[in-house]
This record gives structure tokens, C-alpha cells and sequence, in this order.
């Protein structure tokens, strides 16, 4: 249970859009903000996963309302869950081809814009969580390494984190 995270960056600040291509294909796509949607749009660089195509716009969304909270219910015992050392391909069973490439995709996007911080990834987002709080200001991406009781005290102390299924680079 002690592993490594595999990665992590922080997303302050994302905002989520529901995608819609030309040729009516619906899906995801997270942005920092709008801003930066029209930016990557207008460049082609937002591509439907399902037929590649870059004339992409944001579909209509219903708006999030918050329902009232009910007391949790008693939890089922939990499985144990696999471990993250584990190949991705043996996690759940296959990565579906499509669901591999996109994984690809997100690692090269990662890469290219985030900095790799190694296995200081905890105190570098800390460092840069307080930096971002005191200038008022977004900090960068990163990425690196972090063991599960160091991701669980970054979002305990309200530092947003991500993890991804590292799997090996698309031109490797």
C-alpha cells in the first residue's frame, strides 16, 4: 500500500468541457481556462479520440447543482486494490487500444508541459502551493514521484493533485 504514485501534477484551477466534433462525436476535454480552450481549438490542437478530427467545439452542458448531502451509508468491505507497480495492461484486464493511445497522448502532454521534479514531487508542490497563495497567481505544472501517504497529505493540506496510469511513451 506504500508504492509509489506513479505521477501527479497540480490542477488548480481546471475547468471541465463537454467536446463535440464535426462529425458528432462526443467527449471530455479539461482546460485551465476558456481562454486557453479557444487558444488550443483555433491551433488544431484539440483532437476527437474517437476519428482524429480537429474541428472540435464545447456542446452544450447542463449546468452542476450541488444535491444536499445524505449520512454515508455503511461501506461493503473494500477489495484489496491492485497495485499501482502493476503493469496498466493487468490493472482491469486490457487497456483497450483507443483508451491506450489516449493514455499515451495525456503522458506527451504531461511532458511537454509540466517540469519533472523526481521524488520531490511533494515538496516542490507544496513549495509552489505556497507560492501561488502569496502572489495570487496559477502555479506551473509538475510531475514526478510520490509515495501514497505523501498524495494523501498533499490533498489533506487542499493541494489538488492528479494521478495517471504512466504507461510507456508512444514513440517508445
Amino acid at each position: 500500500m506504500g508504492g509509489p504514485v506513479h505521477t501527479g501534477w497540480i490542477q488548480i484551477g481546471m475547468i471541465h468541457y463537454q467536446l463535440r466534433c464535426d462529425q458528432g462525436h462526443g467527449f471530455d476535454g479539461w482546460f485551465r481556462d476558456a481562454a486557453g480552450f479557444d487558444l488550443q481549438a483555433g491551433a488544431g490542437l484539440v483532437e476527437c479520440p474517437d476519428c482524429g478530427s480537429v474541428a472540435v467545439e464545447r456542446a452544450l452542458m447542463a449546468p452542476a447543482i450541488a444535491k444536499p448531502r445524505k449520512p454515508p451509508a455503511a461501506k461493503p468491505p473494500a477489495a484489496e486494490a491492485p497495485s499501482l507497480d502493476a503493469p496498466v495492461a493487468t490493472l482491469a484486464g486490457p487497456v483497450p487500444a483507443r483508451l491506450f493511445a489516449l493514455l499515451q497522448r495525456m503522458r506527451a502532454e504531461v511532458e511537454a508541459n509540466c517540469d519533472y521534479v523526481g521524488e520531490n514531487f511533494a515538496e516542490e508542490a507544496r513549495r509552489l502551493a505556497r507560492e501561488a497563495e502569496a502572489e495570487d497567481t496559477t502555479p506551473r505544472g509538475i510531475y514526478g514521484e510520490a509515495t501514497e501517504a505523501e498524495a494523501e497529505a498533499l490533498r489533506d493540506e487542499g493541494i489538488d493533485i492528479g494521478q495517471l496510469p504512466w504507461v510507456p511513451r508512444a514513440d517508445g
